[in-house]
């Protein structure tokens, strides 16, 4: 099997519309989450969220192309430029390179605005280009047009584990030769009043921070965005001189089979220990995990149990970048994946921001409140969504 390597890495989220922006907010500790701002939040019984602020689609795409483009897939579009550009990458790349991106709701801005165009305003008729806008794998698909990957190119939804999941995939793709450079990781655009609302009815939002691993807390925050990170094949990376970020060593994923909401302890503690065995690592190697931390009492308590069954008494430190650039749902594992990399190329592990006491329930080492600096060499990222999907990436310094 080939080695992968990250070569380039795009964002756009509530903390920054680039990655230098983002690792700045991650060092300092900064928190994106503030009011609500779009149609109708005010009839919301939660109005806090992660929202990319000051976005105008006009300073990054022509006129005649925004018809097409639901929000979701500007973010990658962006996102994934920025990627591009950071790897040194040409377009035309042709069959072998591909893209797979996660996404838990797509186009759900265009699902909303079209319903209430039939049913609020009384209309017969929607856009043609409703379907092209909305679908999953739209974000994918504009990548790679927009970037000549005619390779293996598909949308991933399995909820909050979609990015890790495109991202294990991806990595798969260029272990088993299929291609030599893939852009993957995940986008979204749920912050919306249907999307909110859908969300109230679980009863798992916070009203006022997302505090995980806290006592105190009171549960997540939606937040939106996109992550877009080149994975490459080592020797293709080395060959053309390209900067290589962090080594993909590993992929875990696994089903809980139980419950469709509540989280499971045993099902994520596999996971991890499935991702350190593809890496061929032991636990003791690893430095720093990226929780999927949500910020629910549920959520943090099963995990703290994973990261304790495996790890014993050796716990690495662990935090959830979620409290700064909120819970992106079906983007957050690539958010996340960011934010490995700052910790494995900048010697700093982000902070669990909004850290109010130690819960019992969470006796881990979260790095509250402020960054720290640490030399690691290599780090865990969890995932763990709603249907009992786990997707646990390692990455290493290359």
């Amino acid at each position: 099997m080939r080695r992968v390597v990250v070569t380039g890495i795009g964002t756009v989220n509530a903390l920054a519309a680039d990655v230098a922006g983002t690792f700045r907010a991650f060092r300092e500790g900064r928190c994106g989450i503030g009011p609500l701002g779009f149609r109708d939040a005010d009839r919301l019984t939660v109005r806090i969220g992660a929202e990319v602020r000051d976005w105008r689609p006009e300073d990054h795409f022509a006129s005649n192309e925004l018809p097409l483009l639901d929000r979701v897939a500007q973010y990658a579009l962006v996102a994934g430029a920025e990627a591009m550009a950071m790897a040194g990458l040409p377009p035309g790349l042709g069959p072998r390179g591909g893209v797979i991106l996660g996404t838990a709701a797509g186009g759900i801005q265009t699902w909303e605005d079209s319903y209430r165009a039939v049913f609020a305003e009384g209309k017969n008729r929607v856009s043609p280009l409703v379907v092209p806008r909305l679908m999953h794998n739209a974000p994918a698909s504009h990548l790679s047009i927009l970037h000549g990957l005619t390779g293996p190119v598909f949308a991933v939804s399995s909820a909050c584990a979609s990015a890790n999941h495109a991202m294990g995939l991806a990595m798969q793709q260029i272990r088993s030769g299929v291609a030599d450079v893939m852009l993957t990781g995940g986008a979204e655009a749920m912050l919306c009043f249907g999307g909110v609302k859908a969300w109230e009815g679980l009863r798992v939002l916070a009203p006022d921070a997302c505090r995980p691993f806290s006592l105190g807390r009171k549960g997540m925050v939606i937040g939106d965005g996109a992550g877009v990170l080149v994975f490459e094949a080592e020797e293709h990376a080395r060959a053309r001189g390209a900067r290589v970020l962090a080594e993909v060593a590993g992929f875990g994923m696994t089903a809980d089979a139980g419950d469709i909401v509540a989280p499971s302890a045993e099902g994520a503690a596999r996971a991890m220990r499935a991702a350190l065995a593809d890496a061929g690592m032991g636990a003791g190697e690893i430095g720093y995990i990226n929780a999927h931390g949500t910020g629910t009492l549920a959520n943090d308590r099963a995990e703290t149990a994973a990261i304790r069954a495996v790890f014993g008494a050796a716990l690495p430190p662990v935090s959830s970048t979620k409290a700064m650039h909120g819970h992106a749902i079906g983007a957050t594992g690539a958010l996340e994946a960011l934010a490995c990399v700052l910790a494995l190329t900048e010697a700093v592990l982000p902070p669990t921001v909004g850290y109010l006491a130690p819960d019992p329930d969470c006796a881990l080492d979260v790095v509250p409140n402020l960054a720290r600096a640490a030399s690691v060499s290599a780090v865990l990222s969890n995932a763990f969504a709603f249907g009992g999907l786990n997707a646990v990436l390692a990455f290493r310094q290359a």
